[in-house]
């Protein structure tokens, strides 16, 4: 045998060993990815969860803002506090909203504080079929404004 044929011969062997060595890699990659895969899901799932949470309770806060804003007007009432505040959740998505107005408007003097809240259980808004982190958790959002007028 010569210098030739041990060079060849070496060849053929170290591509025995890769061809093998990448069938045991795929072996080993799928059972790093079923060990990873769940986690990665998880991480994922949870994102989605937190950032609806998130963005619930920016409209729950806009809804009794504007809500408020019209508490504050003269001749308001609680009726038109309340279908203002759900309008504004219905028209970004989020159903279900439970409104509080304190004192009623009608009974408010001009400069008194009228607090509204607006309130909705996580599991009603959720994009998931059922909330995993946050599930139970009631967001709740209130602004306070002064009765508009001069009394």
């Amino acid at each position: 045998m010569n210098q030739h044929d041990r060079v060849n011969l070496n060849r053929v062997h170290s591509l025995r060993r890769t061809r093998s060595s990448r069938s045991e890699r795929r072996g080993t990659a799928a059972v790093e990815f079923a060990l990873v895969a769940p986690i990665l899901l998880l991480v994922v799932m949870a994102t989605v969860e937190f950032g609806r949470g998130m963005l619930v309770k920016q409209v729950l806060t806009n809804a009794s803002r504007v809500a408020a804003r019209e508490a504050s007007l003269p001749n308001s009432t609680s009726a038109e506090v309340t279908t203002s505040a759900t309008n504004y959740a219905l028209s970004s998505g989020v159903s279900g909203v439970t409104v509080t107005v304190d004192p009623s408007p009608t009974v408010a003097t001009a400069g008194d504080s009228i607090t509204v809240s607006v309130s909705v259980n996580f599991d009603d808004v959720s994009w998931l079929p059922s909330a995993w982190f946050l599930g139970g958790v009631n967001l709740q959002a209130s602004s306070v404004m002064r009765k508009e007028g001069f009394e």
